[in-house]
């Protein structure tokens, strides 16, 4: 009966190996980084997008107070009438305003900051593994 012989692979398949494994693991970091900016380029859109829609409604409003205040007052100089149509007019422009402040507020123009910290830690990641690959 023979001894059981163990087959040692060349240090230069090891090496192979392992370095497939590395690009195969960076390849899937890659991927995994570019799902992570696309979500946080969409949370981003869509927090965009209503603070614009606020901003418009705001803006709206105020072209409508402008609007409608203009032909109340003149229609409406007779005594006490004005002082309701200046009225109507302080309540739209306050609204407007109050909305767009509040949309502008809420805009949001930034790097997304979770993909870099996460690119930065892959970054360091890919080297340790190549430094100890090299070894």
């Amino acid at each position: 009966m023979q001894a059981p012989v163990e087959t040692e692979l060349p240090r230069s398949t090891r090496a192979a190996d392992l370095a497939a494994e590395v690009i195969h693991d960076a390849q899937r970091l890659v991927n995994l980084e570019i799902a992570l900016a696309k979500q946080e380029i969409k949370d981003l859109v869509v927090a965009n997008a209503m603070a614009a829609g606020m901003i418009a409604f705001g803006g709206l409003l105020v072209v409508l107070a402008v609007l409608v205040a203009i032909p109340t007052l003149i229609v409406a100089l007779v005594p006490w009438h004005w002082q309701a149509a200046a009225a109507w007019v302080v309540l739209y422009v306050g609204i407007g305003i109050g909305l767009a402040v509040a949309g502008r507020a809420r805009q949001v123009f930034k790097l997304p900051a979770r993909t870099l910290n996460s690119l930065k830690e892959n970054k360091e990641w890919a080297i340790r593994q190549i430094r100890s690959t090299v070894r």
